[in-house]
């Protein structure tokens, strides 16, 4: 099986953090990795359409689960559309698909994925492109559910590299305790 990533971030975003959210996508297509997110607009379509670019696209590589239960609302870069129906509640089912939870930027949604995240014992890393909870966020501990930090990454090649040595040490250890 193919580790699967979260990259979670809004709907919103200027430029430059799309671009971050882009090159993130491709990288982690081109590593080998599917990629998920919430399936709709700014980061989540920035995300998928560099994932979709990828030298390494490989059909299935990009999974959008959206809030709605009409598929045709999901960008037009994801390969595998999820429809829930949940509104926000969605965002559960994004993280919980993920092996890792990469955060660009963000608002509100992006932080209640992140604390999803992490209550769910998934590594989370946070991208900083100076803005949004993923800039916050980095190297923080949010509770005692787990010892590691947030990991702060400062450009794709780091964000990539941490988001192979998490996966890594994730199978290693097995599933994340219930909660």
């Amino acid at each position: 099986m193919r580790p699967i990533i979260g990259i979670v971030g809004g709907a919103h975003a200027p430029e430059h953090v799309l671009a971050a959210a882009e090159a993130l996508g491709r990288a982690c297509v081109d590593a080998g990795y599917r990629i998920v997110t919430g399936g709709l607009s700014g980061v989540m379509a920035a995300a998928s359409r560099g994932g979709r670019s990828a030298r390494g696209w490989f059909d299935g590589a990009v999974i959008g689960i959206i809030p709605q239960l009409d598929a045709a609302a999901a960008n037009e870069w994801v390969d595998v559309v999820i429809p829930t129906g949940l509104g926000h509640a969605r965002n559960v089912l994004v993280v919980a698909s993920a092996d890792a939870v990469v955060a660009v930027g963000g608002g509100a949604g992006t932080l209640s994925e992140i604390a999803l995240a992490w209550a769910h014992g998934k590594p989370v890393i946070a991208l900083d492109v100076g803005e949004g909870w993923s800039s916050r966020l980095g190297g923080e501990v949010l509770d005692d559910r787990q010892r590691e930090p947030i990991h702060r990454a400062q450009g794709t090649e780091d964000a990539l590299s941490a988001i192979t040595a998490v996966v890594a040490a994730a199978h290693r250890r097995g599933p994340p305790r219930e909660f």
